[in-house]
């Protein structure tokens, strides 16, 4: 109807989302560290980033197929129509139908194991647990994790954050792209439990740091292939060997990806104080996800500012600015890109990631010599 989406309701729905979300995820963790013994305790990656992969598989593939009205034409109908089999509210009502219904069961039928239960309560509170928590941030090896962590990711912002937008507006068609997802599931499966073998022991980050330059090296790949698919693109839409390039380089990427994820979480498990377990874990998670949010939002916000534009068809006029851009339209002109900020933000965050894997990564590794008691909490009564 004319107007903008209402961002306020929009932050304010995601926001009690998250924070319940994130109260759960905590939880979750707890078990993890409850259940598993000290000497396996970094297997609770590898149920982790299977779990996961499951949830974005129906989430994120299943729905954009059954949502795209030519894919649902094409293989799933017999006569066409012009919406897909679901729509969004419906995808939404029935998985919170069963969310709210899962969770409702797990309340009452999991008991507790009171045998197992320590005396000891491990925290008094909400007031206690914040307490808790910014003693922690301040012990050294946790706050120079949290330092190297999160710069850690810069390097892999431009590829993760922006490939995808550049494909699409390329032309390739957002459900395809989706689709390409669907022969990753059983290696996004199997991968953590190969990759585990390697995690589970003392010194997980060893394979956070190998798996690192082959990583920014397909961020570079994943640059070429953005700039590959107008070259091939035809009437048709793209052929199969470019989305089988696509797929295989995907593939690759998610070798790397998972074996950094997998690594990273195994770690902040093996020293993650059991007190609170859930809660020191979960605070490592979350910075470790922090340290690939913020890049990525940095990184799509410089795409257009980095993006070198002219004015063609009009003389004396630019497209420096929207305004300008606006200018240049009205004159008769059109704006011509003549360098995307997107291969700018690849090259420049390759650099910054080697340069990162170079001097601070051999750090990363150091603090896996740290004793148990340097991540022990140390409560103040």
């Amino acid at each position: 109807e004319g107007r903008g989406p209402d961002v306020v309701a929009l932050t304010v729905t995601f926001f009690l989302f998250e924070f319940l979300a994130a109260t759960q995820d905590i939880a979750v963790d707890g078990w993890a560290l409850t259940m598993l013994s000290r000497e396996n305790v970094g297997y609770a990656s590898t149920c982790n980033s299977v779990g996961q992969t499951a949830g974005y598989f129906l989430g994120n593939v299943l729905f954009l197929a059954l949502e795209s009205p030519s894919f649902c034409n094409k293989y799933l109908r017999f006569q066409p129509q012009p919406r897909g089999i679901v729509t969004l509210s419906d995808f939404l009502f029935f998985w919170g139908a069963v969310f709210l219904i899962t969770t409702t069961l797990v309340a009452l039928l999991k008991k507790e194991n009171k045998e197992l239960t320590p005396t000891k309560e491990e925290t008094n509170g909400i007031t206690d647990t914040y307490r808790l928590l910014f003693s922690i941030i301040k012990m050294p090896a946790v706050l120079t994790f949290c330092l190297l962590i999160l710069t850690a990711k810069v390097g892999f912002s431009a590829a993760d954050a922006v490939t995808g937008l550049k494909l699409v507006e390329e032309g390739v068609p957002k459900e395809h792209l989706a689709l390409l997802a669907v022969p990753m599931v059983p290696l996004q499966i199997i991968l953590p439990l190969i990759i585990s073998k390697y995690t589970a022991g003392p010194q997980p980050l060893n394979t956070f740091y190998k798996a690192m330059p082959f990583r920014l090296l397909l961020g570079l790949e994943f640059a070429f292939l953005v700039w590959w698919a107008p070259k091939v693109k035809h009437e048709g839409g793209f052929p199969v060997y470019y989305y089988a390039v696509v797929l295989l380089s995907y593939a690759l990427h998610q070798i790397t990806l998972y074996s950094m994820y997998v690594a990273i979480m195994a770690f902040n498990a093996k020293v993650s104080d059991p007190l609170i377990g859930g809660t020191y874990m979960t605070l490592l998670n979350t910075v470790s996800n922090l340290g690939g949010n913020w890049p990525s939002t940095v990184a799509l916000w410089l795409v257009d500012p980095l993006t070198v534009k002219e004015c063609a068809g009009a003389q004396g006029q630019t497209c420096g600015t929207t305004l300008a851009a606006e200018l240049c339209t009205k004159a008769g002109g059109s704006c011509v890109t003549t360098l995307d900020g997107y291969y700018v933000e690849s090259v420049v965050c390759v650099i910054l990631g080697f340069g990162w894997w170079f001097l601070l990564g051999p750090k990363l590794k150091k603090l896996q010599d740290e004793g148990q008691s340097s991540w022990k909490c140390k409560r103040t009564n």
